[in-house]
């Protein structure tokens, strides 16, 4: 394990290191032609004006380009930002937008729409408006303390799938950097990989945190060919603090990794950007001008 461990750290440490020192690569890059993906935006990004007002928000995530989008809320409230399915949906229709994912918490007893609480109505909602994905966000710092933690998460991750494939439904789990660490010598996002059932828990990939963590997005898609169906495509700046910025901005390679979509098994992906330096309705303009222009067609 340590082997593989260290071939995909090497693996990220010697593409940003040819990233960085060589401006021909990215002309190379982008000389291996676009990719055929529809542009979709993790609503994350947005999430003050969605909360302020969900349905001009929308509507400029549409007009500035936008065709996908990804769900940020739900949990406790059992609602999309304060609409139930059928007006969310009718919103959605009527700027032509489609959101064939969203964000679920895992949860606690407690709380209403999440994995460990009132889930068969959280997937019974979801399968209503039509998604195809739901992922599981990410977990709070006591369900991750230890190895055996991680496998009580694949745990219900598992449940938490089945009853998803009932419905029709693909269950994601959606990365940061915490899973990297060792515990006990052992990596959490490594026994994620390997103790949540390939098919019914399939990965989405935070390719901003993988690249933070010092893994090579490329070659952990070699490893687990097929198993990421999802990404978050946000960038990294140049700076010893390694920020979010817009993409294109910073020192990712996306034309590298997209070439690499179908052996991910990538089916949608998502701008997003967790911090914007002013107006996220800006950052995220110029991440799909620059998509559009060099990665996707």
């Amino acid at each position: 394990m340590s082997n593989r461990r260290d071939f995909l750290k090497l693996s990220g440490i010697m593409a940003g290191s040819v990233f960085l020192s060589s401006k021909l690569l990215k002309a190379e890059a982008f000389a291996r032609g676009k990719y055929p993906y529809q542009p979709g935006l993790q609503l994350y990004t947005v999430r003050d004006a969605m909360a302020k007002d969900p349905r001009g928000s929308l509507a400029k995530v549409a007009k500035i380009g936008y065709k996908l989008v990804e769900g940020a809320t739900y949990t406790g409230t059992e609602k999309f930002y304060g609409m139930d399915v059928k007006e969310f949906a009718s919103v959605l229709k009527q700027n032509g937008l489609v959101m064939p994912s969203s964000h679920f918490a895992l949860g606690d007893p407690q709380t209403k729409g999440t994995i460990l609480s009132d889930w068969d109505h959280a997937v019974e909602d979801a399968a209503h408006l039509g998604l195809k994905y739901m992922v599981c966000a990410y977990l709070p710092e006591e369900v991750r303390k230890t190895i055996d933690d991680y496998k009580k998460v694949a745990d219900e991750l598992n449940k938490a799938g089945e009853t998803c494939k009932k419905h029709g439904i693909q269950l994601c789990y959606h990365n940061h950097n915490f899973e990297f660490p060792e515990i006990d010598g052992q990596v959490p996002y490594e026994v994620l990989l390997k103790s949540a059932d390939k098919d019914l828990v399939k990965m989405e990939m935070d390719i901003y945190w993988i690249t933070k963590a010092g893994y090579d997005p490329v070659a952990m898609f070699n490893e687990h060919p097929g198993r990421f169906v999802l990404w978050h495509v946000k960038d990294m700046d140049n700076t010893p603090k390694h920020f979010f910025t817009e993409v294109g901005s910073g020192i990712i390679d996306w034309n590298r990794i997209f070439a690499h979509a179908k052996e991910s098994g990538m089916k949608h992906f998502f701008v997003e950007q967790d911090v914007c330096p002013g107006n996220p309705f800006d950052s995220i303009t110029k991440s799909i001008d620059y998509l559009k222009k060099y990665v996707i067609s």
